[in-house]
């Protein structure tokens, strides 16, 4: 079996306060924030490691970003996956969700023929969870989205449970298919110095624009139909206020503060 796990690097959320607004560009500025992994892409690179111990598969990690991402396609490798590839080009800077989706079918497809992709349901910078669905479109596959348990895997038909609006619903799907996945699919592996040895010898492989063959206004912000036209930083302030007196003193209080602001 071989299984496609797009990743992507985000800005650690430690440092998510050292992010800036370009006032011309209307973009951010993340290039001093040091990159990580997507939590939910750590989700959906532990399904692949699974099924690659318990029954083998080849597992790709494919990601696209700027040059220092060949770090987190590196972590990847370390965890277990085969093979890296990175798309990197300043033509994909820019890019929303609908070209960063049509870059990375690209990128899947000259990989080469594959059974599974794997995708996190959302990244914690853009949470749109529009990129895994839209691969799958690009790719003409089914796709199943919030996947948080694989219960069987007979061939190529795989039943899967996934979050639907309050409840969950019960998917058969025949592959090959994509999948986006939940927290609760697993607990994702930590990184051991061994795998960290064994992934000293595996090279990641960079692709460009030239590489996939595709034309810059397809890519990037030029591709991009999603227009933003004004993006500013919101004040997170709260006025806090002291009560004084006996307990059941601050309990008057309390409610009538709560009934002047209309809450009760």
């Amino acid at each position: 079996m071989k299984i496609v796990v797009c990743v992507k690097a985000v800005p650690d959320p430690k440092e998510i306060c050292r992010i800036r607004i370009d006032p011309v560009s209307k973009t951010l500025t993340r290039c001093e924030v040091p990159l990580v992994v997507n939590l939910l892409d750590k989700h959906a690179l532990e399904a692949a490691l699974a099924i690659k111990e318990s029954s083998g598969a080849f597992v790709t990690v494919l990601s696209m970003g700027p040059p220092p991402a060949d770090r987190i396609v590196k972590e990847c490798m370390s965890l277990g996956a085969d093979r890296g590839i990175l798309l990197s080009d300043r033509a994909f800077a820019g890019a929303d969700a609908f070209a960063t989706a049509h870059t990375l079918a690209r990128g899947i497809e000259k990989a080469g023929p594959f059974d599974v992709i794997f995708c996190g349901m959302a990244s914690s910078d853009g949470a749109t969870e529009w990129v895994g669905p839209q691969i799958a479109a690009f790719l003409d596959l089914p796709v199943v989205t919030m996947v948080r348990k694989f219960e069987s895997r007979q061939g190529d038909r795989w039943l899967v449970l996934a979050d639907w609006q309050n409840g969950y619903r019960r998917v058969e799907v025949r592959l090959p298919a994509l999948f986006t996945v939940t927290r609760e699919l697993n607990r994702p592996r930590a990184l051991s110095f061994s795998g960290i040895l064994k992934a000293r010898s595996k090279t990641i492989e960079h692709w460009d624009l030239s590489s996939l063959g595709v034309s810059a206004d397809s890519v990037g912000a030029q591709g991009s139909p999603t227009l933003v036209t004004e993006i500013s930083p919101v004040e997170n302030r709260r006025d806090a206020e002291m009560l004084r007196g006996t307990l059941e003193e601050k309990a008057d209080q309390f409610v009538s503060r709560l009934a002047e602001l209309g809450i009760v």
